[in-house]
């Protein structure tokens, strides 16, 4: 089995941090949509960042945040990546990734067969791709929601032009199944490692890092 990289989205204390360095996890996610339970300000986000090891990726997430809040916080945050999580269009990423000089992610929701064409076109302006289970309608999160995709749409289908990272309802106890089905290489969780909304378990996380690899 390949090296699994695992991102662990949506930390907010240096306790988290710890926690997710030790378990290997080798993307550390900050949030910036304010309504998300998991969501932390810049000025939190930028002392969390300065204690985080060489070797491990600061991911900002924003969802569909103007220039204005986002040159606040790439000159606030060190931060490694930007991850785009809302509606942005292919030329709002490619214009995201020219303006700061950062990798970009962007995070694509998927529910059904269609929704893969997306990743043909945001294959040529974003470094990564974020393939996440679609929101529900009226869902008040773009993201973070602990529901999964048929990850039978993946199968034999993973060979894009760009990395890409599975999401959306991984937890400890499936995640080894969804590598499995997917052939993906990289992971990402949130609420699947957590205690209570927002409330980082760091014995889900070690279960998390160690299952990925398993």
């Amino acid at each position: 089995m390949p090296d699994i990289a695992v991102k662990i989205c949506g930390l907010r204390s240096a306790a988290d941090i710890g926690a997710a360095v030790s378990s290997g996890a080798r993307y550390l996610g900050f949030n910036f949509f304010d309504p998300s339970p998991r969501s932390v300000t810049p000025d939190v986000a930028r002392a969390l960042a300065l204690d985080v090891p060489p070797g491990v990726a600061k991911v900002a997430l924003v969802v569909d945040a103007s220039d204005v809040a986002l040159d606040a916080l790439v000159e606030t945050v060190p931060v490694d990546m930007l991850q785009l999580h809302g509606r942005e269009s292919p030329a709002r990423v490619a214009e995201v990734r020219a303006r700061y000089g950062l990798p970009v992610m962007k995070c694509l929701g998927i529910a059904g067969p269609g929704d893969l064409e997306a990743i043909d076109r945001y294959s040529d302006v974003a470094d990564q791709l974020l393939l996440d289970a679609k929101p529900p309608e009226g869902a008040a999160l773009p993201g973070g929601n602990g529901l999964a995709f048929d990850w039978r749409l993946l199968a034999g289908r993973g060979s894009w032009d760009r990395p890409w990272m599975l999401a959306g309802g991984l937890t400890p106890e499936n995640v080894g199944e969804a590598v499995r089905r997917t052939g993906a290489t990289q992971v990402d969780v949130a609420s699947g490692v957590e205690s209570a909304p927002g409330v980082k378990d760091a014995g889900r996380m070690a279960a998390f890092c160690a299952a990925a690899r398993g």
